[in-house]
């Protein structure tokens, strides 16, 4: 898959290529990456009768079951809590076995339109990856963009530019615990695609995993 911005692309916007400027460009693959990340976004809270919310606590409460027992696993390695701010989103880290990383913030949330949501949030050099910050803005959104077509979770950014995995369930038929689970083991693998973003985050190189 590319998304390359073709001479094709620009026409139907009546936009001549020789006045496509950087910034223009980086405006075209922003939006790209909000309109792959929204379907899956977390839906804003909406107003729940009395049965939606308690079949929602109970959703929480098989997710809180799940994390508390599939976190320790080896090869998961996630300790969760239920969020202050938030009830219904559960937040934990992962900080060994990384060798591009520094750490992956796990958002998991149940929210009231029947769906449970994953955000992963890559930590990098003491802060979030943040795609107006970084060295090469437009190849780290083309790469994400790649990422989304040929990863298992999907990337995007949020509101404030920082860069996320994620993975969203709806919840038709039942609660998803074997499925939630093998999102729970992808995780750790997240960190060899933060290798790839280095060259356009600081211009530094991927660290590959020792050899086993």
């Amino acid at each position: 898959m590319r998304f390359d911005i073709q001479a094709s692309d620009l026409a139907r916007f009546n936009i001549p290529p020789s006045e496509v400027s950087k910034s223009l460009r980086r405006l075209i693959l922003i939006a790209l990456l909000i309109s792959v990340a929204a379907p899956v976004a977390l839906p804003a809270q909406q107003p729940t009768t009395s049965t939606q919310e308690a079949e929602r606590v109970a959703m929480r409460e098989q997710l809180r079951k799940l994390l508390e027992t599939s976190g320790p696993k080896k090869g998961i390695n996630i300790s969760f809590r239920q969020s202050a701010k938030q009830p219904f989103n559960f937040t934990g880290a992962l900080r060994e076995g990384l060798n591009n990383a520094e750490s992956l913030e796990v958002v998991v949330g149940v929210t009231n339109n029947n769906t449970i949501g994953f955000r992963i949030y890559p930590h990098f050099k003491g802060g979030y990856i943040n795609v107006e910050k970084a060295k090469n803005s437009l190849a780290l959104m083309r790469l994400l963009l790649n990422l989304s077509d040929r990863a298992f979770l999907f990337w995007g950014v949020d509101a404030s530019g920082d860069v996320f995995a994620g993975y969203t369930f709806t919840l038709e038929s039942g609660f998803p615990e074997k499925s939630a689970e093998i999102v729970l083991y992808s995780i750790p693998n997240l960190d060899k695609f933060i290798g790839e973003m280095r060259p356009f985050i600081d211009g530094s190189a991927a660290v590959a995993a020792p050899a086993k």
